[in-house]
């Protein structure tokens, strides 16, 4: 897929810093249980972390109990890339940023309660906020 913002793994790098690279562009996972953004519990927007196109509405964030940030839908369907992922033996859901490609996370379809059964887990590295004003 072509994406609007396109740079080398060299400019990435710089820009985002070793940890976020690590997920933000080779697809890395933070351990459950530690991101900033897992009890943030203010109205706003979550956007992605490399290139802060708008991902997520907190109206859409649930707590399923997982270690990560869970959201049941993204702001709008074209903002992620949804990619299969035979990466671990199993067949999963990436999510990627439609707008860099960056990796968010994976989406998986026990969001039981939620409206669309849907569980969008994200890296909260992988994630920025801004709250409402």
């Amino acid at each position: 897929m072509d994406y609007k913002i396109e740079k080398s793994d060299s400019e990435w790098r710089e820009e985002l810093g070793a940890e976020k690279f690590a997920v933000l562009r080779n697809a890395a996972t933070e351990r459950a249980w530690t991101g900033e953004l897992l009890d943030e519990s203010r109205a706003g927007v979550y956007t992605c972390g490399a290139c802060n196109a708008e991902l997520f509405k907190s109206g859409t964030k649930f707590d399923s109990n997982c270690g990560w940030p869970s959201f049941y839908e993204s702001v709008r369907p074209e903002a992620v890339e949804l990619i299969e992922d035979r990466s671990l033996g199993t067949v999963r859901t990436e999510v990627r940023c439609a707008n860099c490609g960056s990796h968010l996370g994976h989406v998986f379809d026990d969001g039981f309660g939620t409206p669309t059964g849907d569980r969008y887990c994200m890296n909260s590295i992988s994630l920025n906020f801004k709250p409402v004003e």
